[in-house]
């Protein structure tokens, strides 16, 4: 059999830890135009910068209406992945977004070679990703950090505390 199909891999044996995210972030009311393309330019600034670990960092659209922009990255593993999201710029847009969505949802997806996944849901009505076949929970205790939910021994805090999220949200229901 012949073929014209030029077939190639790739021999990941170097990267034994490598991790895979997926995020996305979709606009949910016409007010998320404006937050969706303001994280844009900050967010390639941010890979542009290369991070400790962080090997590829693309971007692409899931859907033009309504607008849901996605990122795919792959870092060299799970700690480089942690260490950076616990840093700024990565925490202060964490804790921003976490206190007010600003029109969107956002959510991710991580996949870890040495196995695990794990995966969060911000705001996000249509059922995507693990939602549209999974149990869907709430993301409280131990299914609170992405590091837990994947599984790391030595989690560590979560980059916005669940106790600090849940008590400013009640502060300001109450306020």
């Amino acid at each position: 059999m012949s073929t014209r199909v030029q077939r190639r891999t790739v021999d990941l044996s170097a990267y034994p830890d490598l991790v895979v995210i997926y995020l996305g972030m979709r606009v949910n009311r016409i007010t998320g135009i404006k937050t969706l393309m303001g994280f844009g330019p900050k967010i390639a600034a941010s890979a542009d910068a290369l991070p400790d670990g962080l090997l590829r960092h693309e971007t692409f659209l899931f859907s033009m209406f309504p607008p849901h922009a996605g990122i795919r990255q792959y870092w060299r593993d799970q700690e480089s992945l942690m260490k950076w999201t616990r840093s700024d710029p990565h925490r202060e847009w964490w804790q921003k977004f976490l206190k007010d969505s600003g029109g969107t949802g956002f959510w991710h997806e991580t996949y870890l070679r040495h196995g695990g996944m794990e995966a969060i849901y911000d705001d996000i009505v249509p059922k995507i990703g693990f939602m549209s076949f999974a149990p869907i929970l709430p993301a409280r205790g131990p299914m609170f950090g992405a590091a837990a939910r994947a599984g790391m021994r030595s989690a560590g805090e979560a980059v916005v505390a669940e106790k600090e999220l849940y008590e400013d949200a009640e502060r300001r229901k109450a306020g």
